[in-house]
């Protein structure tokens, strides 16, 4: 891994996901979070404060040594007990049916694999527990997806793996899981980059 993927583009995910306009969508996410709870891409730690009272512990996954130490700091004023991972999503060091809650924020855009992702999320989830997440992905209109199609090869090089095109619905649903609760918003900026995915979902 080269200086810009390991040092440029963890800092600029950062500032990326420390826009205070994101700030609604992780409260509502993460707290509506309970028990166990599983994040998958942990970042810089921004969910940590929003986690509630039903929670009893959260466990951080995250691949990118950089983000991991920005979280470590973060996890020591969380309102929860947070432990943190060196790992990716793709291979998640958890038992099966072990956790009650898994959050995704704007994550699974950048997981390589995210089919098999979200299958090791199935796998670690208990049968009744949810999958809670927001994420950014491919938008309703043709002519913005077709943008997102030609930007998304340039895109993912640049911004360390993120993906602009994916129906995010789609690779829900497709994982085996179903979805309960799907709402669409589209943020300020690039039609391309702005359209978001909330939702809950449960194992099918």
């Amino acid at each position: 891994m080269g200086f810009y993927q390991s040092h440029v583009v963890p800092c600029l995910t950062h500032l990326a996901m420390s826009q205070k306009q994101l700030t609604p969508f992780r409260q509502h996410v993460a707290g509506s979070a309970e028990g166990r709870v599983l994040e998958i891409g942990v970042g810089s730690g921004l969910n940590f404060p929003f986690y509630g009272r039903g929670v009893s512990s959260v466990i951080g996954l995250e691949p990118s040594p950089s983000l991991l130490h920005r979280a470590r700091s973060r996890a020591s004023s969380a309102p929860v007990p947070v432990s943190l991972l060196d790992a990716s999503a793709e291979a998640i060091p958890l038992d099966d049916h072990s956790v009650d809650t898994v959050v995704t924020t704007w994550t699974l855009c950048t997981i390589p694999d995210s089919a098999h992702a979200l299958a090791e999320v199935r796998r670690v989830l208990k049968p009744s527990g949810r999958l809670l997440f927001v994420e950014h992905g491919r938008a309703p209109e043709p002519s913005v997806a077709r943008w997102q199609d030609r930007l998304d090869p340039l895109w993912s090089r640049l911004a360390g793996g993120c993906h602009l095109n994916r129906k995010m619905d789609d690779l829900v649903t497709g994982a085996g899981f179903r979805i309960e609760q799907l709402q669409h918003a589209r943020l300020p900026g690039p039609r391309t980059h702005t359209f978001l995915y909330e939702g809950s979902a449960r194992p099918a």
